[in-house]
Order: C-alpha cells, then sequence, then structure tokens
C-alpha cells in the first residue's frame, strides 16, 4: 500500500528521522513503537502528507494514494462546538451526501462509545473522551488507511482495551492500520507487524509472531569441525545447538557457558569466538529505552 524509502526529516540541528525505510502492506497493522522523541510522530504526519522529508519518498505501492484517517497525537478542537456537529462538519470534508453524514456520524460514535455525548460540547469534554472523538473522526468514511498517533493515551485501562477492540475490529474488516505508541503491550496485542524507533533510526523491525518468538542465546565458535563432541553437547541441555564449527546455548542453556568452554578447550578445541544475544522483544525494547533515558 505504503513505500518509505530512505526518509529522513531535521529541525534545524535536530535529526529527527534519520534514512528510515519500510513498508506498509495491505491489511497489515504496523505498529511503530519508541519512547517520546524517537522519531514516530514525524514519520506519521510525513505519511500522512503534513510534512516533506528532507531525503528519500513516500510513495504508494499501487497507482493511486489510498484514501487515509489520521487521528493526531495532539487533540486540537473547537471547543465550542457539540460533538455530534464536529463529526457532521468532518463527514461533509470528506464529500459525504447528508444521508451518508447523518449515518457515519451514528455508526462512529457508537463505535467509540460516545453515542451519550452527540450533545455535549466538546471543551467538556474529558481527555479520554477527546481521545475517542478523535479516533471517530479518523474512521469518518471508512478510509482504507488508518494512521493513529498514541490512540489510547490518556484513556483508563478499559478506555484503552477499547481501543485495542476497535482497532481489531477494523482489522477484521480489511483496513490497513498504522499505529504510534510507547507502550509495548498495545502494540503486541494489536499488531501484525512492528518497528522499533530509537534515535530517529529503525532499531528492530519484523512481524508480531516473529519477535515474540525471540530468544536469548550464546554462539560459541571454535576452529573445527565438532562432530566428534556433538552427542555429548547435546547430552548437556535440552537448548544445545551444535551446527559445524558452532555451539549456540539457548534460553536456560546459557547458564552452562562456562562448563561447554571448559569442555571445549579440554578436549582440543580453540576458541574462536563467543558472542552473547539479548534478543527477547522486551530487551530489544529496553534497549532503545534506556538510550533514551540515558539521553
Amino acid at each position: 500500500m505504503i513505500s518509505v524509502q530512505n526518509i529522513s526529516k531535521h529541525y534545524y540541528s535536530l535529526v529527527a528521522v534519520d534514512d528510515v525505510s519500510f513498508n506498509v502492506s495491505k491489511g497489515q497493522v504496523l505498529g511503530i513503537l519508541g519512547p517520546n522523541g524517537a522519531g514516530k510522530t514525524t514519520v506519521l504526519k510525513m505519511i500522512a502528507g503534513f510534512l516533506e522529508p528532507d531525503a528519500g519518498a513516500i510513495k504508494p505501492q499501487g497507482e493511486r494514494w489510498p484514501a487515509i484517517g489520521y487521528k493526531p497525537e495532539r487533540l486540537l478542537f473547537p471547543d465550542r462546538m457539540r460533538v455530534g456537529d464536529y463529526l457532521q462538519m468532518v463527514g461533509r470534508l470528506c464529500n459525504m451526501n447528508r444521508k451518508q453524514v447523518t449515518q457515519a456520524v451514528s455508526s462512529a460514535l457508537n463505535e467509540v462509545n460516545l453515542g451519550n455525548a452527540r450533545d455535549k460540547r466538546i471543551g467538556e469534554c474529558s481527555k479520554g473522551m477527546r481521545q475517542r472523538l478523535s479516533l471517530a473522526q479518523s474512521i469518518m468514511g471508512n478510509p482504507p488507511l488508518l494512521l493513529l498517533d498514541e490512540p489510547s493515551n490518556g484513556l483508563d485501562p478499559e478506555g484503552q482495551a477499547d481501543i485495542c477492540n476497535i482497532i481489531q475490529r477494523r482489522h477484521a474488516l480489511g483496513q490497513t492500520i498504522v499505529i504510534n505508541s510507547h507502550q509495548l503491550p498495545e502494540v503486541t496485542r494489536v499488531c501484525t507487524h512492528m518497528i522499533i524507533l530509537k534515535q530517529g533510526r529503525i532499531h528492530y523491525q519484523g512481524s508480531v509472531q516473529e519477535a515474540l518468538a525471540l530468544r536469548p542465546h550464546v554462539t560459541i565458535q571454535v576452529d573445527k569441525n565438532l562432530s566428534a563432541l556433538a552427542e555429548l553437547l547435546r547430552s548437556l541441555h535440552s537448548d544445545v545447538e551444535v551446527e559445524e564449527n558452532r555451539v549456540i546455548l539457548n534460553n536456560e542453556a546459557i547458564r552452562i557457558r562456562r562448563h561447554v568452554l571448559s569442555l571445549l578447550v579440554g578436549t582440543g578445541f580453540d576458541i574462536v569466538g563467543v558472542t552473547q544475544k539479548r534478543t527477547t522483544l522486551e530487551e530489544i525494547y529496553a534497549e532503545a529505552v534506556q538510550w533514551h533515558n540515558a539521553s
């Protein structure tokens, strides 16, 4: 649906987005994850067309751009307008006729649980209600692509669960959705794919299913083939793998790495290298957050 190709964005001396590339395929729910200041909102605004990248390009994968529903992070509304009147105005801006507007407003309000707030002035609404109104605005007219910036920010746990349910229903209906969030549980619950941004660059990219399957491991590389010792090494722990001149210790088997190293050296193997990967999704995200906090 959308191809993001090597985009960068600078604000004077600040590098907000630095050579970022990814694709948003039809039917995906893509989560862009990262701490505040990682570049998430800037990326979303460039996809929406509110900002131009300083380098790179964002292009539709087909001949035409899809219609986009956009929910911004900052909730700016005409406070004196009533909720229903505001959505009617949005519907008219979407080129709907009067009947379509009436139906779309009722449907959107009911979907985000604001049906009883139709006549309430926006300035009297809580932050949570304004978040729901912003989401209702984005789904008016059922655009094929939704861009949602921090959709559950400011909501209580019940409200956050409601937003996740709405996103899942929208996905089931075939909509493509890009979500910005700093909440790992939210992204892993509703998204099919994810990107973690760190310092404006992609720190991790992949499917959520693959990300949740990641495990820590240690790889020990030696100077010659391990076939003669493979059976003994595998007998040490069920999470030990042997591949040619490498021993891979997965999960709990990491704890026996000293014993494995001693065994290898004692049987005449030279250690070429030892690599430890901290590859659980929580650890990958923690690295991005820790950098942000340290800076």
